[in-house]
């Protein structure tokens, strides 16, 4: 029980801790070895390759205007823009509201299939050699689509991550939801930046990327974590998938348990289903992020079981020895206080006003 107790307390920690220590010093060794990645000059207007936006929306008729006006007076030559918007089995005004941009916007309506099928039947309509993928509440800064295009000069570059930037990330959220969600993002998104610079980022955001056309392969249909997947299999044929974080997206947090957790519990899921699409990921030699893989993806699907061994393995020894006992009252203490917060936070939303964001999650 003690070898239980100090393995998993050794994985939650290196999973966290250590893992990001080992992380940012193999970057900033890498980093000293290899140019900066922004460090790209920017083409004139008139040599930016044509590209191809894609959208994939279920019933978003109140936003889609605004993102295509958006997506239009942007800096990049509106005529190397072609955007299609895949509409899966959207049942509001979605063809209405589309109709006055039929000279710049491509609907396909599709029954529903999910978000997987709806982006293979875009793709398969996209002309350019550049596809640029974005979702329908986010908004792209003025820059963003030339920002991501400008890297695949390198033909080792497969696909450009840009950067998502929340509401909540300045630090003077009012919710404590979203100021955790907002602490949490900027950790995640340090890790991609390292990650990128050491070879790959191991997923992209999948309200701003872009890739090749040239490589992509269709996702199976159900696929969770789209821009986990097809980035990582772009990886195990020899690309790399970069970050950059000038190129940028804005969006909303969420600022309540019920949708963080929604969106924790879809992650999770997306994690496991990864492993059973593409198993060669966990293959070292096969996968070139092997290291990155496990130690980012594969520990925090492991950490919850290693906490419950925790939580055993110090009940079963807290009269043995005295840490035993502090470790196992303070997961008591910890887990009690939780308990507390999620019934307070369930009380708060059942007499506050729902929020814009609760009203859509709803």
């Amino acid at each position: 029980m003690e070898l239980v107790f100090w393995l998993s307390i050794g994985l939650v920690v290196y999973v966290y801790a250590g893992y990001p220590v080992v992380l940012g010093i193999w970057a900033w060794i890498a980093g000293r070895l290899r140019p900066d990645e922004l460090g790209i000059e920017r083409r004139s207007r008139d040599s930016l390759p044509p590209v191809s936006v894609i959208i994939a929306a279920r019933n978003e008729a109140s936003r889609l205007r605004g993102r295509i006006d958006n997506l239009l007076t942007s800096d990049y030559p509106r005529n190397r823009i072609q955007i299609i918007v895949a509409s899966d089995g959207s049942t509001d005004d979605t063809t209405d509201v589309l109709s006055p941009y039929a000279g710049c916007v491509e609907l396909i309506m599709l029954p529903p299939g999910g978000k997987a099928r709806a982006l293979n039947a875009a793709v398969s309509r996209a002309r350019h050699p550049i596809l640029v993928f974005a979702d329908a509440r986010q908004r792209f800064a003025p820059d963003t689509i030339d920002r991501l295009v400008r890297h695949f000069t390198r033909l080792s570059v497969g696909a450009v991550s840009g950067e998502l930037v929340l509401d909540c990330e300045g630090g003077d959220s009012t919710s404590t939801v979203s100021a955790g969600v907002g602490a949490y993002w900027k950790y995640e998104k340090w890790l991609r930046r390292r990650e990128a610079i050491v070879g790959s980022t191991l997923g992209v955001t999948g309200a701003v990327y872009a890739m090749r056309r040239a490589l992509w392969q269709p996702l199976p249909d159900g696929t969770i974590l789209d821009d986990v997947l097809g980035p990582l299999r772009m990886v195990l044929r020899g690309y790399r998938v970069v970050f950059d974080a000038t190129a940028l997206a804005f969006d909303q947090a969420a600022h309540d348990v019920a949708t963080e957790t929604r969106r924790k519990v879809r992650t999770l899921a997306g994690n496991f289903q990864l492993l059973a699409l593409e198993p060669r990921l966990l293959v070292p030699g096969v996968n070139p992020v092997w290291l990155q893989f496990v130690s980012h993806k594969v520990g925090r699907l492991a950490v919850p079981y290693a906490l419950l061994a925790v939580f055993a393995s110090s009940a079963w020894l807290a009269w043995s020895d005295w840490p035993y006992t502090v470790a196992f009252l303070g997961q008591l203490v910890f887990y009690g206080l939780a308990m507390y917060g999620a019934v307070l936070d369930r009380r708060s939303r059942g007499t506050a006003p729902l929020t814009e964001v609760e009203r859509e999650a709803a």
